[in-house]
């Protein structure tokens, strides 16, 4: 796990690469990695790596990194775990390779080196690289099939520059931070910034699953190695499973993300997922060993809510460690800007990772579990039955002249005379005619009519445009599945999880030095686990198949809740004149993260914000004097 940076100047006509450039970058990613830092250079500063490292396999400073094969030719810096790296060696080994530490970082350099692109399947873990060819002067970036791991890159036609982290990109002081209406637009209209846009115009996201190729002659366009449409479309073939099938895939998931030199943690809710973790953690004998963390809030004493008295419990039962952390509004002022600061594209998530990475850390652990992608693995949200209900409710609609403006008007003026609808209601028949459209109606934050209200018309158009949200979403739905219940899995794990669960976890956990690792989100137990859920519908049949308690199962969903909404009363003030009092709170936290005066978010500075536009919050107060009041 690190940080990682990578600057390669590609054409001749260009200065050598900056030194300082480099190293501020660097600085900027200590967090990610406090426990060494290295850079390369070529002999003609061509290239830079640079790297941070957080040491959790093979700890040696002889796995630490840019790492360079014996021969000079190759060298690699990476983000992340590869956890079938024993397998991966003995199968290098038995080619003649020669290894000098026990990391999986050799074992990429070596694997990469001699199976290229091709060989990024057999990859099982969460991984971001870059692995530079001295002979072909040729770079490649690679990311994970799931994207656990970011990378970020821009390229200004003379230099191709990549790193972890937006913030530690403009820390250079070689890109501009000029806002990018696809990212700005993406985040109002999901309440998180969607690949491959960032909120700073030029600097993109790897795709997922994807490797971008760099040369003398310039860059090629991100490529995917692994698809997660087509995959799902593939193991629709896949006859059901039986669940002792499940239930050994999920252990050996498990056992590889074990796979570590130093202690591994547990973050404990009170739901299926991180039960499913306990349980296994306990039958394959690795619970006495283990410390469970869990969450604690005044406000939701006695209430269901409250994870504590469950959770403790469950650890008992199971045989971990447990350790309570409780939280309270004073310490969310505290570290409101921190928060704010570590956070490295605006989201409307993050502040439970952020507190339940801060707890683990603070018990010396570096490594800790979380069930994170449980629940578009077997279809535990909502949506996989909302979307499904939203189709059929609208199919006999959509045939009816101006249904869709008649609709909108209807809904429109009944809130405005009172009714306690949502706002995204008025969008029921013009985006439920789709399963995309009918996922916006579930997960998304915005409409994209509602954007206009603050921010000039002109950005906004720009943004859609650039974002072409739909066809691309058309295109991968073509190629993927076919079940209504893969193609909901499909849209919460290539989206919500992907561009917020994942983005959030990684900076929130890596602020506090902290890896998480996800045993859900696992392309081999995938293989397996998502034909079971698919004929096995819901999460009752896998906790049934582990044994877990009858009323866990039974609970009601929660999972890491915090009293944001209540806390963030305070620091946003009361919904502005004109708006309805009981408007979501995301809609409000995003207005404010992006308003001019708010710390420093990337891209956020100079918005187009339109006059009269409610975004700055109570009048007459600083935002900014707010977070520092904290």
């Amino acid at each position: 796990m690190c940080g990682l940076v990578i600057i390669y100047r590609y054409r001749e006509n260009g200065a050598p690469v900056d030194g300082p450039e480099l190293l501020a970058v660097c600085r900027a990613l200590v967090a990610r990695g406090p426990d060494g830092c290295g850079a390369w250079f070529d002999a003609a500063c061509r290239v830079a790596l640079g790297h941070r490292r957080l040491a959790i396999i093979d700890p040696d400073p002889r796995a630490d990194q840019p790492m360079s094969s014996p021969c000079g030719r190759w060298h690699l810096v990476y983000n992340g775990e590869i956890y079938n790296w024993r397998e991966l060696r003995a199968e290098l080994e038995a080619e003649g390779v020669t290894f000098r530490t026990r990391s999986d970082t050799e074992v990429l350099l070596h694997w990469f080196a001699r199976r290229g692109v091709e060989g990024l399947a057999r990859l099982r873990g969460m991984y971001a690289f870059a692995f530079w060819d001295e002979v072909e002067r040729r770079l490649w970036l690679a990311r994970d099939p799931f994207g656990i791991k970011p990378l970020y890159w821009h390229d200004d036609g003379r230099t191709v520059r990549a790193a972890s982290q937006v913030r530690a990109l403009l820390a250079g002081g070689a890109i501009a931070d000029e806002p990018e209406p696809a990212g700005i637009v993406g985040f109002l209209l999901w309440g998180s910034v969607p690949e491959p846009w960032t909120t700073v115009r030029g600097i993109r996201a790897l795709p997922a699953g994807h490797v971008l190729e760099v040369g003398p002659k310039g860059v090629g366009g991100p490529r995917p190695f692994v698809e997660l449409a087509s995959s799902l479309r593939e193991w629709e073939q896949v006859p059901e499973p039986v669940a002792a099938e499940a239930v050994e895939a999920f252990t050996e998931s498990m056992r590889a993300h074990l796979e570590a030199d130093v202690p591994v943690g547990l973050f404990l809710s009170s739901g299926i997922d991180s039960c499913a973790l306990l349980a296994v953690l306990a039958r394959i004998g690795r619970a006495p060993e283990t410390l469970a963390v869990t969450l604690g809030f005044a406000e939701f004493a006695g209430r269901p809510e409250d994870e504590v008295p469950l959770a403790a419990r469950l650890a008992r039962t199971y045989g971990v460690r447990h350790v309570v952390r409780r939280v309270e509004l004073t310490e969310f002022r505290e570290d409101l800007p921190r928060f704010l600061e570590a956070m490295d594209q605006p989201t409307v998530d993050g502040l439970n990772t952020w507190f339940v990475a801060k707890a683990a850390r603070e018990q010396g652990l570096k490594v800790a579990l979380s069930g994170l992608g449980g629940d578009e693995l077997l279809g535990g949200y909502p949506s996989f039955r909302r979307i499904p209900r939203i189709r059929r409710v609208t199919r006999y609609m959509r045939g009816l002249p101006g249904t869709p403006l008649l609709w909108r008007m209807g809904a429109d003026l009944a809130r405005r005379a009172g009714l306690p609808l949502h706002p995204k209601l008025a969008g029921l028949v013009e985006y439920g005619r789709d399963d995309f459209g009918a996922f916006r109606l579930v997960r998304g934050l915005y409409l994209p009519r509602e954007l206009t209200g603050w921010l000039e018309p002109d950005f906004v158009r720009e943004g859609l445009e650039r974002l072409s949200e739909e066809q691309m979403a058309a295109r991968e739905l073509a190629q993927g599945p076919e079940s209504v219940f893969a193609r909901v899995s499909l849209l919460e794990a290539s989206r919500y999880m992907r561009h917020q669960l994942l983005r959030d976890t990684d900076w929130a956990s890596m602020a506090h030095s902290l890896e998480v690792r996800v045993p859900f989100v696992d392309l081999p137990l995938w293989r397996v686990l998502h034909p079971w859920a698919r004929y096995n519908r819901g999460k009752a049949a896998f906790a049934a198949a582990l044994g877990l308690p009858g009323d866990l199962v039974r609970r009601p969903k929660t999972g890491f809740m915090t009293p944001i909404a209540s806390w963030l009363e305070d620091l946003v003030g009361p919904a502005p004149a004109g708006r309805r009092p009981d408007e979501p709170w995301s809609r409000r936290w995003a207005r404010w993260l992006l308003t001019q005066d708010v710390t420093s978010l990337p891209g956020t500075d100079a918005l187009p914000l339109r006059q009269g536009s409610p975004a700055h919050g109570p009048a007459g107060v600083s935002t900014r004097a707010r977070v520092a009041s904290c």
